[in-house]
């Protein structure tokens, strides 16, 4: 799930095909894993988890490969945000 492109707004994509598919990606690395804050990486994650992950069929994961310009406390604040989520 490339979030930042058109029509792919997570909401509208597990309104249209929750429970017939399952989602993978969803967190940015165009802007938010290499310019954001870890809080802003962590907030993010739980967004993503409060929406996708309720019903299941959803894998958390950078929309594409992390590449070097993303500083290693966001990937860990994803990782650890990721790990201490409870729903």
């Amino acid at each position: 799930m490339q979030v930042s492109a058109a029509g792919m707004a997570p909401a509208a994509l597990r309104a249209r095909f929750g429970g017939r598919m399952a989602f993978w990606g969803g967190i940015d690395t165009q802007w938010l894993l290499p310019k954001g804050s870890p809080d802003d990486v962590r907030r993010a994650v739980r967004e993503m988890l409060d929406l996708m992950g309720r019903a299941g069929g959803y894998v958390l994961a950078a929309v594409h490969n992390i590449q070097d310009d993303v500083p290693p406390e966001n990937v860990w604040a994803m990782l650890d945000e990721a790990d201490s989520y409870r729903m």
